[in-house]
Protein backbone atom coordinates (compact mmCIF):
# COMPACT_ATOMS: atom_id res chain seq x y z
CA UNK A 1 0.00 0.00 0.00
CA UNK A 2 0.76 3.56 -0.82
CA UNK A 3 0.46 6.85 1.22
CA UNK A 4 0.15 10.45 -0.50
CA UNK A 5 0.67 13.63 0.84
CA UNK A 6 -2.76 16.05 1.43
CA UNK A 7 -0.40 18.75 -0.34
CA UNK A 8 -0.07 16.35 -3.15
CA UNK A 9 3.53 17.83 -4.00
CA UNK A 10 5.65 14.58 -2.58
CA UNK A 11 6.23 11.27 -3.86
CA UNK A 12 4.10 8.66 -2.82
CA UNK A 13 5.73 6.50 -0.03
CA UNK A 14 5.44 2.96 1.88
CA UNK A 15 3.71 2.34 5.36
CA UNK A 16 7.82 2.41 6.30
CA UNK A 17 8.63 5.49 4.95
CA UNK A 18 5.15 7.30 6.44
CA UNK A 19 5.82 6.31 9.57
CA UNK A 20 9.72 7.12 9.97
CA UNK A 21 9.13 10.26 7.98
CA UNK A 22 6.36 11.30 10.02
CA UNK A 23 5.51 14.70 7.81
CA UNK A 24 5.69 14.58 4.49
CA UNK A 25 8.73 16.57 2.41
CA UNK A 26 5.87 19.50 1.42
CA UNK A 27 4.50 19.89 4.69
CA UNK A 28 1.67 17.46 4.27
CA UNK A 29 0.03 14.67 5.98
CA UNK A 30 0.41 10.71 5.03
CA UNK A 31 -2.84 9.40 3.89
CA UNK A 32 -3.45 5.63 2.50
CA UNK A 33 -4.00 5.64 -1.29
CA UNK A 34 -7.03 3.67 -0.66
CA UNK A 35 -8.86 2.19 2.53
CA UNK A 36 -8.66 -1.08 2.99
CA UNK A 37 -12.04 -2.84 3.70
CA UNK A 38 -13.03 -5.19 5.89
CA UNK A 39 -16.59 -7.09 5.08
CA UNK A 40 -19.35 -8.23 7.27
CA UNK A 41 -18.22 -12.05 7.29
CA UNK A 42 -14.83 -10.93 8.52
CA UNK A 43 -16.34 -8.64 11.13
CA UNK A 44 -18.00 -11.84 12.43
CA UNK A 45 -15.24 -13.08 12.25
CA UNK A 46 -13.65 -10.56 15.38
CA UNK A 47 -16.57 -10.27 16.99
CA UNK A 48 -15.47 -12.90 20.24
CA UNK A 49 -11.69 -11.83 19.68
CA UNK A 50 -9.20 -10.15 22.03
CA UNK A 51 -8.15 -6.37 21.67
CA UNK A 52 -4.82 -7.52 20.34
CA UNK A 53 -6.58 -10.43 17.93
CA UNK A 54 -9.00 -7.24 16.40
CA UNK A 55 -5.80 -5.15 16.65
CA UNK A 56 -3.68 -7.42 14.45
CA UNK A 57 -6.58 -7.60 12.03
CA UNK A 58 -6.60 -4.15 11.40
CA UNK A 59 -2.96 -3.07 10.94
CA UNK A 60 -2.51 -6.53 8.79
CA UNK A 61 -4.98 -4.53 6.39
CA UNK A 62 -2.75 -1.89 6.03
CA UNK A 63 1.32 -3.36 6.18
CA UNK A 64 0.69 -6.81 5.95
CA UNK A 65 3.38 -7.14 2.97
CA UNK A 66 5.97 -4.75 4.95
CA UNK A 67 6.75 -6.40 8.28
CA UNK A 68 6.65 -9.79 9.07
CA UNK A 69 3.28 -11.63 10.12
CA UNK A 70 4.51 -13.44 13.26
CA UNK A 71 6.79 -10.29 14.38
CA UNK A 72 3.71 -7.80 13.69
CA UNK A 73 1.79 -10.26 16.25
CA UNK A 74 4.17 -10.58 18.66
CA UNK A 75 4.28 -6.59 18.53
CA UNK A 76 1.04 -6.03 18.84
CA UNK A 77 -0.29 -8.53 21.87
CA UNK A 78 3.18 -6.69 23.84
CA UNK A 79 1.20 -3.45 22.57
CA UNK A 80 -2.34 -4.25 24.11
CA UNK A 81 -1.61 -6.24 27.61
CA UNK A 82 -4.73 -3.59 29.23
CA UNK A 83 -8.31 -3.28 29.75
CA UNK A 84 -10.41 -1.33 27.21
CA UNK A 85 -13.77 -0.96 29.73
CA UNK A 86 -17.40 -0.55 28.26
CA UNK A 87 -19.45 1.62 30.85
CA UNK A 88 -23.04 0.87 30.54
CA UNK A 89 -24.46 4.53 31.38
CA UNK A 90 -28.35 4.25 30.61
CA UNK A 91 -30.41 2.70 27.74
CA UNK A 92 -27.89 1.86 24.86
CA UNK A 93 -25.85 4.12 26.18
CA UNK A 94 -21.97 3.48 27.11
CA UNK A 95 -18.46 5.47 27.83
CA UNK A 96 -15.98 3.53 26.80
CA UNK A 97 -12.81 4.31 29.40
CA UNK A 98 -9.59 4.30 26.94
CA UNK A 99 -7.90 5.40 30.33
CA UNK A 100 -5.95 2.30 31.54
CA UNK A 101 -3.25 2.13 29.95
CA UNK A 102 0.43 3.08 31.39
CA UNK A 103 -0.08 7.17 31.10
CA UNK A 104 -3.87 6.62 31.90
CA UNK A 105 -5.11 8.12 28.05
CA UNK A 106 -6.57 7.13 24.74
CA UNK A 107 -2.65 8.52 23.15
CA UNK A 108 -1.18 5.13 25.06
CA UNK A 109 -3.53 2.68 22.15
CA UNK A 110 -1.33 4.65 19.35
CA UNK A 111 1.65 5.72 20.93
CA UNK A 112 2.63 2.12 22.34
CA UNK A 113 1.96 0.53 18.51
CA UNK A 114 3.64 3.21 16.59
CA UNK A 115 6.87 3.22 19.12
CA UNK A 116 7.17 -0.83 18.44
CA UNK A 117 6.82 -0.37 14.98
CA UNK A 118 9.20 2.14 14.89
CA UNK A 119 11.75 0.59 16.93
CA UNK A 120 11.74 -2.80 14.92
CA UNK A 121 12.24 -0.47 11.43
CA UNK A 122 14.95 1.11 12.93
CA UNK A 123 16.67 -2.08 14.47
CA UNK A 124 16.52 -3.47 11.32
CA UNK A 125 17.96 -0.64 8.68
CA UNK A 126 20.10 -0.12 12.06
CA UNK A 127 19.82 3.75 12.14
CA UNK A 128 18.37 6.38 15.05
CA UNK A 129 15.92 8.83 14.88
CA UNK A 130 14.90 11.88 16.88
CA UNK A 131 11.43 12.11 17.29
CA UNK A 132 9.41 15.46 17.91
CA UNK A 133 6.50 16.28 19.39
CA UNK A 134 3.86 18.78 20.69
CA UNK A 135 1.76 18.57 23.14
CA UNK A 136 -2.01 20.30 24.63
CA UNK A 137 -1.84 17.28 27.44
CA UNK A 138 -1.93 13.77 26.95
CA UNK A 139 -0.05 12.88 23.81
CA UNK A 140 3.64 14.38 25.70
CA UNK A 141 3.56 11.70 28.29
CA UNK A 142 2.42 9.22 26.39
CA UNK A 143 5.13 9.28 23.72
CA UNK A 144 7.50 9.83 26.32
CA UNK A 145 6.60 6.94 28.30
CA UNK A 146 5.96 4.82 25.09
CA UNK A 147 9.71 5.40 23.53
CA UNK A 148 11.62 6.01 27.21
CA UNK A 149 14.73 3.66 27.62
CA UNK A 150 14.55 3.05 23.92
CA UNK A 151 18.28 3.04 22.20
CA UNK A 152 17.79 3.73 18.18
CA UNK A 153 15.56 6.80 19.59
CA UNK A 154 15.38 10.35 21.33
CA UNK A 155 12.32 11.94 22.23
CA UNK A 156 11.38 15.80 22.49
CA UNK A 157 8.42 17.22 23.78
CA UNK A 158 7.31 20.61 23.53
CA UNK A 159 4.43 21.98 26.19
CA UNK A 160 2.43 24.97 26.67
CA UNK A 161 3.67 25.71 30.06
CA UNK A 162 0.22 26.92 31.69
CA UNK A 163 -2.23 25.03 29.94
CA UNK A 164 -1.31 21.23 31.33
CA UNK A 165 -2.18 19.96 34.32
CA UNK A 166 0.56 19.01 36.98
CA UNK A 167 0.18 15.34 36.95
CA UNK A 168 0.17 15.41 32.97
CA UNK A 169 3.43 17.67 33.54
CA UNK A 170 4.78 15.14 35.83
CA UNK A 171 4.43 12.07 33.25
CA UNK A 172 6.88 13.96 30.65
CA UNK A 173 9.38 15.71 33.10
CA UNK A 174 10.10 12.94 36.26
CA UNK A 175 11.16 10.31 33.30
CA UNK A 176 14.93 11.36 31.83
CA UNK A 177 17.12 9.35 29.67
CA UNK A 178 16.47 9.94 26.10
CA UNK A 179 13.32 11.81 26.85
CA UNK A 180 13.56 15.49 26.49
CA UNK A 181 10.84 18.36 27.52
CA UNK A 182 10.46 22.23 26.47
CA UNK A 183 8.15 24.27 28.20
CA UNK A 184 7.02 27.07 26.15
CA UNK A 185 4.85 30.15 27.31
CA UNK A 186 2.96 29.77 24.19
CA UNK A 187 -0.35 28.35 22.74
CA UNK A 188 -0.16 24.71 21.61
CA UNK A 189 -0.61 25.64 18.14
CA UNK A 190 2.93 27.28 18.93
CA UNK A 191 4.33 24.54 20.29
CA UNK A 192 3.30 22.66 16.75
CA UNK A 193 4.27 25.40 14.79
CA UNK A 194 7.37 24.65 15.57
CA UNK A 195 7.65 21.09 15.45
CA UNK A 196 6.28 21.54 11.33
CA UNK A 197 9.02 24.74 10.78
CA UNK A 198 11.56 22.21 12.35
CA UNK A 199 10.59 19.10 9.76
CA UNK A 200 10.37 21.69 6.84
CA UNK A 201 13.80 23.36 7.55
CA UNK A 202 16.89 20.96 5.49
CA UNK A 203 19.36 22.43 7.94
CA UNK A 204 18.34 19.99 10.36
CA UNK A 205 18.38 16.45 8.28
CA UNK A 206 20.92 15.36 9.39
CA UNK A 207 18.83 14.75 12.86
CA UNK A 208 16.69 12.51 11.00
CA UNK A 209 13.77 14.27 12.52
CA UNK A 210 10.13 12.19 12.72
CA UNK A 211 6.98 13.15 14.55
CA UNK A 212 5.09 11.22 16.93
CA UNK A 213 1.98 13.68 16.96
CA UNK A 214 -1.23 12.13 15.59
CA UNK A 215 0.13 14.24 12.14
CA UNK A 216 2.25 10.74 11.73
CA UNK A 217 0.10 7.81 9.90
CA UNK A 218 1.13 5.50 12.84
CA UNK A 219 -0.70 7.04 15.52
CA UNK A 220 -3.97 7.08 12.90
CA UNK A 221 -4.05 4.09 12.18
CA UNK A 222 -4.19 2.27 15.89
CA UNK A 223 -6.50 4.85 16.81
CA UNK A 224 -9.15 3.01 14.34
CA UNK A 225 -9.05 -0.23 16.62
CA UNK A 226 -10.92 1.09 19.37
CA UNK A 227 -14.21 2.06 17.11
CA UNK A 228 -13.93 -1.47 15.78
CA UNK A 229 -13.63 -3.00 18.77
CA UNK A 230 -16.23 -1.43 20.81
CA UNK A 231 -18.53 -1.81 17.59
CA UNK A 232 -17.93 -5.69 17.94
CA UNK A 233 -18.28 -6.00 22.04
CA UNK A 234 -21.67 -4.00 21.80
CA UNK A 235 -24.10 -4.37 18.31
CA UNK A 236 -26.44 -7.51 18.90
CA UNK A 237 -26.24 -8.42 15.10
CA UNK A 238 -22.70 -7.53 13.39
CA UNK A 239 -24.47 -4.96 10.32
CA UNK A 240 -26.23 -3.04 12.96
CA UNK A 241 -25.72 1.01 12.78
CA UNK A 242 -23.29 2.34 15.85
CA UNK A 243 -23.11 6.26 17.20
CA UNK A 244 -19.32 7.70 18.31
CA UNK A 245 -19.31 10.92 20.53
CA UNK A 246 -15.59 11.83 20.16
CA UNK A 247 -14.60 14.88 22.40
CA UNK A 248 -11.50 16.53 19.04
CA UNK A 249 -9.09 18.52 19.63
CA UNK A 250 -6.23 17.96 16.64
CA UNK A 251 -8.94 15.59 14.98
CA UNK A 252 -6.51 12.59 15.34
CA UNK A 253 -9.31 10.19 17.46
CA UNK A 254 -12.01 11.69 14.85
CA UNK A 255 -9.76 10.59 12.32
CA UNK A 256 -9.42 7.06 13.50
CA UNK A 257 -12.69 6.78 13.85
CA UNK A 258 -13.66 8.21 10.16
CA UNK A 259 -10.77 5.36 8.97
CA UNK A 260 -12.83 2.53 10.61
CA UNK A 261 -15.87 3.59 8.91
CA UNK A 262 -14.73 3.83 5.65
CA UNK A 263 -13.06 0.20 6.34
CA UNK A 264 -16.45 -0.76 6.09
CA UNK A 265 -17.59 -0.60 10.04
CA UNK A 266 -21.36 0.62 10.36
CA UNK A 267 -21.07 3.98 11.56
CA UNK A 268 -24.53 5.64 11.43
CA UNK A 269 -22.92 9.20 12.56
CA UNK A 270 -20.14 10.57 14.61
CA UNK A 271 -20.94 13.10 16.94
CA UNK A 272 -17.75 15.60 16.77
CA UNK A 273 -17.70 17.53 19.94
CA UNK A 274 -14.91 20.42 20.64
CA UNK A 275 -14.49 23.02 23.51
CA UNK A 276 -14.88 26.35 22.64
CA UNK A 277 -12.76 26.20 19.86
CA UNK A 278 -15.06 25.70 17.90
CA UNK A 279 -13.66 25.89 14.10
CA UNK A 280 -15.05 22.52 13.26
CA UNK A 281 -18.59 22.80 13.79
CA UNK A 282 -18.82 26.47 12.12
CA UNK A 283 -17.32 25.17 9.01
CA UNK A 284 -19.59 22.21 8.62
CA UNK A 285 -22.37 24.89 9.15
CA UNK A 286 -21.55 27.28 6.71
CA UNK A 287 -18.50 25.65 4.92
CA UNK A 288 -15.95 29.02 5.58
CA UNK A 289 -13.27 27.54 7.39
CA UNK A 290 -11.97 29.93 9.89
CA UNK A 291 -9.01 29.12 12.57
CA UNK A 292 -8.90 30.15 15.91
CA UNK A 293 -5.72 32.27 16.59
CA UNK A 294 -5.14 32.13 19.64
CA UNK A 295 -6.46 29.51 20.89
CA UNK A 296 -9.07 29.79 24.05
CA UNK A 297 -7.95 28.24 26.79
CA UNK A 298 -10.39 25.95 28.46
CA UNK A 299 -10.65 23.64 31.34
CA UNK A 300 -10.63 20.21 28.18
CA UNK A 301 -6.65 21.19 27.91
CA UNK A 302 -6.29 18.60 25.56
CA UNK A 303 -8.47 19.90 23.27
CA UNK A 304 -6.86 23.44 22.63
CA UNK A 305 -6.56 23.61 19.56
CA UNK A 306 -7.31 26.41 17.21
CA UNK A 307 -6.49 24.98 13.59
CA UNK A 308 -6.47 20.83 13.98
CA UNK A 309 -3.61 19.32 11.75
CA UNK A 310 -5.84 16.25 10.96
CA UNK A 311 -8.59 18.20 9.48
CA UNK A 312 -6.38 18.07 6.07
CA UNK A 313 -7.16 14.41 6.42
CA UNK A 314 -10.66 14.74 6.85
CA UNK A 315 -11.03 17.12 4.13
CA UNK A 316 -8.76 15.09 1.96
CA UNK A 317 -10.80 11.67 2.96
CA UNK A 318 -14.33 13.60 1.92
CA UNK A 319 -12.65 14.83 -1.67
CA UNK A 320 -11.10 18.03 -0.74
CA UNK A 321 -7.55 19.44 -0.17
CA UNK A 322 -6.62 21.48 2.31
CA UNK A 323 -3.21 22.64 3.10
CA UNK A 324 -0.71 23.19 6.49
CA UNK A 325 -2.11 26.49 7.29
CA UNK A 326 -5.94 25.38 6.87
CA UNK A 327 -6.48 26.92 3.09
CA UNK A 328 -9.11 25.21 1.24
CA UNK A 329 -7.47 24.81 -2.09
CA UNK A 330 -10.36 22.20 -3.48
CA UNK A 331 -14.14 22.12 -1.55
CA UNK A 332 -14.74 18.88 -0.09
CA UNK A 333 -18.04 17.13 -0.25
CA UNK A 334 -19.90 19.23 2.40
CA UNK A 335 -22.68 16.93 2.09
CA UNK A 336 -20.94 13.55 2.35
CA UNK A 337 -19.57 15.12 5.70
CA UNK A 338 -22.67 16.45 7.20
CA UNK A 339 -24.40 13.26 6.14
CA UNK A 340 -21.97 11.25 8.68
CA UNK A 341 -21.14 14.17 11.35
CA UNK A 342 -22.71 15.81 13.62
CA UNK A 343 -20.63 18.54 14.87
CA UNK A 344 -21.14 20.69 18.35
CA UNK A 345 -18.80 23.11 20.66
CA UNK A 346 -19.74 22.51 24.84
CA UNK A 347 -18.21 25.74 26.94
CA UNK A 348 -16.27 25.57 30.13
CA UNK A 349 -19.47 26.33 32.12
CA UNK A 350 -21.21 22.68 30.56
CA UNK A 351 -18.26 20.74 30.90
CA UNK A 352 -18.46 21.71 34.94
CA UNK A 353 -22.20 21.24 34.44
CA UNK A 354 -21.66 17.94 32.80
CA UNK A 355 -19.14 16.30 35.16
CA UNK A 356 -21.39 17.29 37.87
CA UNK A 357 -24.87 15.63 36.32
CA UNK A 358 -23.25 12.80 34.81
CA UNK A 359 -21.71 11.84 38.55
CA UNK A 360 -24.97 13.26 40.50
CA UNK A 361 -27.70 11.31 37.75
CA UNK A 362 -25.96 8.10 36.41
CA UNK A 363 -22.99 8.13 38.91
CA UNK A 364 -20.32 8.29 35.83
CA UNK A 365 -17.14 9.66 36.97
CA UNK A 366 -15.99 12.17 33.76
CA UNK A 367 -13.35 14.32 33.73
CA UNK A 368 -12.94 17.81 31.56
CA UNK A 369 -12.61 15.88 27.92
CA UNK A 370 -14.99 12.70 28.69
CA UNK A 371 -17.27 15.72 30.07
CA UNK A 372 -17.41 17.33 26.42
CA UNK A 373 -17.91 14.03 24.32
CA UNK A 374 -20.66 13.25 26.78
CA UNK A 375 -22.53 16.43 26.49
CA UNK A 376 -22.37 16.63 22.84
CA UNK A 377 -23.82 12.72 23.05
CA UNK A 378 -26.39 14.23 24.66
CA UNK A 379 -27.34 17.40 22.67
CA UNK A 380 -27.05 14.72 19.38
CA UNK A 381 -29.89 12.49 21.33
CA UNK A 382 -31.95 15.59 21.93
CA UNK A 383 -31.86 16.34 18.33
CA UNK A 384 -32.45 12.89 16.81
CA UNK A 385 -33.75 10.65 19.54
CA UNK A 386 -32.28 7.19 18.63
CA UNK A 387 -32.49 3.42 20.29
CA UNK A 388 -29.17 3.19 18.14
CA UNK A 389 -25.94 1.94 20.73
CA UNK A 390 -24.17 5.10 21.69
CA UNK A 391 -20.71 5.29 22.74
CA UNK A 392 -19.29 8.26 23.77
CA UNK A 393 -15.05 8.41 24.48
CA UNK A 394 -13.69 9.06 27.84
CA UNK A 395 -9.93 9.57 26.72
CA UNK A 396 -8.20 10.61 29.72
CA UNK A 397 -9.03 9.23 33.37
CA UNK A 398 -10.55 11.81 36.02
CA UNK A 399 -7.70 10.80 38.35
CA UNK A 400 -5.39 13.30 35.76
CA UNK A 401 -7.44 16.02 36.82
CA UNK A 402 -7.58 15.93 40.96
CA UNK A 403 -8.44 19.51 41.58
CA UNK A 404 -11.01 20.00 39.20
CA UNK A 405 -13.05 16.90 40.46
CA UNK A 406 -12.53 17.93 43.98
CA UNK A 407 -13.88 21.61 43.10
CA UNK A 408 -16.86 20.01 41.24
CA UNK A 409 -17.66 16.84 43.61
CA UNK A 410 -16.19 17.07 46.27
CA UNK A 411 -14.45 13.83 46.03
CA UNK A 412 -10.46 12.29 44.72
CA UNK A 413 -10.61 9.95 41.95
CA UNK A 414 -9.26 6.82 43.11
CA UNK A 415 -5.29 6.81 41.41
CA UNK A 416 -4.91 4.20 38.53
CA UNK A 417 -1.57 1.97 38.69
CA UNK A 418 0.35 4.30 36.26
CA UNK A 419 -0.13 7.33 38.38
CA UNK A 420 0.62 6.21 41.54
CA UNK A 421 3.98 8.01 43.27
CA UNK A 422 3.87 10.32 40.40
CA UNK A 423 3.83 13.15 42.83
CA UNK A 424 6.88 12.22 44.50
CA UNK A 425 9.13 12.18 41.76
CA UNK A 426 11.71 14.96 40.92
CA UNK A 427 11.40 16.98 37.56
CA UNK A 428 13.40 18.34 34.96
CA UNK A 429 12.60 20.19 31.77
CA UNK A 430 14.21 23.07 29.69
CA UNK A 431 12.37 26.32 28.65
CA UNK A 432 12.78 28.27 25.53
CA UNK A 433 10.99 31.33 24.35
CA UNK A 434 8.23 30.90 21.33
CA UNK A 435 11.06 31.47 18.91
CA UNK A 436 11.86 28.97 16.41
CA UNK A 437 15.84 30.24 16.21
CA UNK A 438 15.80 29.15 19.70
CA UNK A 439 14.89 25.75 18.92
CA UNK A 440 16.43 25.38 16.04
CA UNK A 441 19.70 26.24 18.13
CA UNK A 442 19.02 23.60 21.63
CA UNK A 443 18.19 21.10 18.63
CA UNK A 444 21.25 21.37 17.34
CA UNK A 445 23.07 21.79 20.14
CA UNK A 446 21.97 18.84 21.66
CA UNK A 447 21.63 16.17 19.23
Amino acid sequence: MKFYSTNKKSPKVSFKEALIKGQAPDKGLYMPEEIPQFSLEELKALKDKEYYEIALAVFTKFIHDEIDPQALAELTKDAYDYAVPLEPVYDNNYVMRLDQGPTASFKDFAARMMGRLMNYYLKKDNRDLLILTATSGDTGSAIANAFYGLDNINVVVLFPEAEVSDRQRKQMTTLGKNVHIIGLDAKFDDCQALVKQAFADPDLDGLNLSSANSINIGRLIPQAVYYIYAYLKLVNTVGDPIVFSVPSGNFGDMMGGLIAKHMGLPVEKFVIVTNENDEFPKFLETGKYQKIDPSKNCLSSAMNVGHPSNLARVVALYGGQMDEIGQIHQEPNLEAMRKDIFSVSVADEQTKDMIKTAYEKNHLLLEPHGAVGWAGLEKYLETVPTKTVAVSLETAHPAKFPELIRDILNLDPELPKSLEGLEEKAESFDRLPKDYAAFKAYLSETF
